[in-house]
């Protein structure tokens, strides 16, 4: 269903009244019932040939069609395409990382819903980068207008006419005698004065889509005849579309609006229309996008085509890709080549050789030295200078390389580059960028091993890691990883990892070796006396590394030995919730055998005794100290752990954070990537948590 289904008869009578009232009442041209009959079946005709021809959506190797209003989210509109008051890339750079957010949208400008500026103006150039929806809002409006003039929807009485300029590449450049095969097509009578005067008396809706389609060599004739043609038949309504690459011209009398990114309201409700049939998978899908884990993922579904295909992705598969590498690798092929292809748009072939693979490796050195350099935002200077010393690399036959024309292909093209304000670019989305930086690292051996050595505990660089293992065999990645973790160990925090090893070594649990190391230093951290800001942090992450480890532990790690007791004005009450923990720790730790030679039944008996001694008894100051001592002391004593081990320092602690932090990570890079051999894996989980 397109939705016109609803009010086709009243659409065909509308039109008709319309037809007949512009078309031929005002040209005095007389109607008897014949033509009437001939007039109805020509408009009936018209709305069913525009709701089939620009009424659906079929992309991206979509197996079928489906309408377009069936998932069309209105869009938001801004005043400008490029971001106004940056005047430099510090500015931009300022902005972007005060925002703390992944998008490139800095401030939040004006918007407008793009149907109420359509109502508003009567001339619009509607423009933004590939797959951000201008050509589905011109057809959007152009099935709004078959409505006839409605409250809710269009408030002109006009019959729309849908003209794609890409038509112009090889023919002549004539839009009326485009418009009037259109009606001809459709078996109006006398279709030429019919034209005519549906013109003069601006009873249309002229949407010029893909202006950006026109060849280079024949733009200017195009907007000369563009301009002619509206001057000529200024009391038509138009819109008009362009990508904002391709847009450097100033057409009289438009006014220039840019789509806007989808915020996050209009990414859930694209959701939920695209799986309306499906609710509880849209639910899921929208959650997914929402968590922390698929941030990247999300930030590139603020682009209506982008999101189609996560949409399309997991409606086959019911789950994004589990290696979101894949997923940014299909988001950027469309974007370099299968939209294009798509779009039937014309290719620039500005060098022999220049094919999609060499822009990508281009691309991706681009990205990576930027990123290196700490740089979100780059002068135009300094991208033709970069594109020329790769191609100049890859096509040793060229003799001249125009840099700045290769920019602006891609730009026009593929929209992976974006031009921020005068000058000044960036990749359309971070998420792209670290994707190629990952690919160029991934090139070269002596890249990884560099990656890791400057940029393991270096949160920006995340995204990376994580990417580069999913992009190739991960085995060097992680032993490299691995390598650097074990070098933040201080001589105290090896004997915690040698007292770990020596509790759990010979256990009998059948959890793996590191997961029983990993509850050990859990709980060693559980019991130092200090709750400041960072040891919370360790615990945390010890908590967090045991759970990334075997997800399948039996074993209640929120049975945390909280020894905060000086914090407790009742010590009787402290001691028997601490007490209450040791005996359900006693039980977890029975069933999962984690230690060997812990008795934590004499922990148990032990504190009995302590409780026994404060029990009706007022104590000091002092007294609680000393208290709360004994109950550590008791502690450390069954678990054979020395309380030097457990009163780290300050850097101590901050050691620890950075070596657990490294070990989390090292096993999230295992889990995003694309294959990892079972030895190399094994001799990591060997050394993990061990000095």
């Amino acid at each position: 269903m397109t939705g016109l289904e609803f009010v086709m008869p009243e659409v065909v009578k509308g039109l008709t009244g319309l037809v007949i009232k512009a078309g031929w009442e005002m040209a005095n041209i007389p109607i008897d019932k014949p033509v009437k009959q001939l007039i109805f079946r020509a408009s009936q005709q018209y709305v069913h040939s525009y709701t089939k021809r620009h009424g659906i959506l079929k992309v991206l190797g979509m197996r079928e069609p489906i309408p377009l209003e069936a998932v069309y989210v209105a869009v938001q509109c801004l005043d400008n395409a490029t971001l106004r008051g940056y005047e430099s890339i510090e500015g931009l750079e300022q902005a972007y990382r005060e925002s703390k957010r992944r998008q490139f949208g800095f401030r939040e400008p004006s918007k407008q819903p793009g149907s109420t500026i359509a109502n508003q103006k009567q001339y619009l150039m509607v423009l933004g980068g590939p797959g951000m929806g201008k050509s589905t809002f011109l057809r959007k409006m152009g099935l709004e207008a078959l409505k006839g003039r409605r409250k809710e929807g269009f408030h002109h009485a006009c019959l729309p006419v849908f003209v794609e300029l890409k038509l112009f590449r090889d023919s002549e450049i004539n839009i009326q005698s485009a418009i009037a095969q259109e009606f001809k097509t459709c078996g109006f009578p006398d279709h030429e004065r019919f034209t005519n005067t549906m013109l003069e008396q601006g009873r249309l809706l002229i949407l010029l889509d893909g202006l950006d389609e026109v060849p280079t060599d024949r733009m200017s004739d195009a907007i000369a005849k563009i301009q002619d043609f509206v001057d000529s038949y200024d009391k038509n309504r138009f819109i008009a579309s362009c990508r904002v690459a391709a847009y450097r011209h100033n057409f009289r009398r438009f006014t220039d609006v840019a789509i806007a990114d989808f915020d996050d309201d209009q990414i859930q409700a694209f959701i939920t229309n695209w799986f309306r049939n499906q609710p509880e998978r849209g639910k899921e899908c929208w959650e997914k996008l929402t968590s922390t884990e698929y941030a990247a993922a999300k930030e590139l579904t603020h682009t209506p085509l982008l999101l189609t295909l996560a949409c399309l992705l997991y409606q086959r598969a019911g789950q994004f890709p589990t290696n979101r590498a894949t997923l940014y690798e299909r988001a950027l092929r469309v974007l370099l080549e299968e939209w294009a292809s798509e779009k039937e748009l014309p290719r620039d072939n500005l060098y022999k050789g220049l094919d999609t693979k060499r822009k990508e490796l281009m691309l991706a050195k681009i990205a990576h030295d930027a990123f290196q350099e700490d740089h979100l935002f780059l002068s135009k200077r300094e991208i033709v200078q970069w594109i020329e010393q790769s191609l100049k690399e890859m096509l040793p036959d060229e003799k001249f390389i125009d840099g700045a024309a290769v920019l602006k292909s891609i730009e026009i093209q593929h929209g992976v580059l974006v031009e921020r304000a005068e000058g000044i670019y960036s990749f359309s989305h971070l998420t792209f960028q670290e994707f190629l930086t990952a690919q160029h690292i991934g090139e070269n051996y002596r890249q990884v091993e560099q990656l890791v050595t400057r940029h393991l505990s270096d949160e920006r660089w995340r995204e990376v890691f994580l990417l580069l293992a999913g992009l190739r065999t991960a085995d060097d990645l992680l032993l490299q990883m691995q390598e650097q973790a074990q070098a933040c160990l201080s001589p105290e925090l090896k004997d915690l990892l040698y007292w770990a090893d020596w509790v759990t070594t010979g256990s009998q649990g059948t959890y793996k070796p590191v997961t029983k190391r990993a509850v050990a230093v859990y709980l060693a951290l559980a019991l130092d006396l200090d709750r400041d800001r960072d040891r919370a942090i360790g615990r945390a992450l010890a908590r967090t590394l045991t759970l990334a480890l075997d997800s399948d532990l039996e074993f209640d790690l929120a049975l945390d030995l909280d020894l905060d007791l000086a914090l407790a004005l009742d010590r009787v009450r402290a001691l028997a919730l601490t007490l209450d923990r040791a005996r359900a720790l006693d039980r977890a730790l029975d069933r999962v055998k984690i230690f060997k030679d812990v008795n934590l039944k004499r922990l148990i008996a032990k504190l009995e005794v302590l409780r026994t001694q404060i029990l009706n008894r007022r104590l000091s100051d002092e007294e609680n100290f000393t208290v709360t001592r004994n109950i550590q002391r008791t502690w450390l004593d069954v678990l054979h752990l020395d309380p030097k081990l457990v009163n780290l320092s300050k850097a101590e602690v901050e050691s620890l954070i950075t070596y657990l932090n490294a070990n989390l990570f090292l096993v999230q890079c295992k889990q995003a990537a694309v294959r990892v051999s079972t030895a190399v894996w094994e001799a990591v989980e060997a050394q993990m948590l061990r000095a």
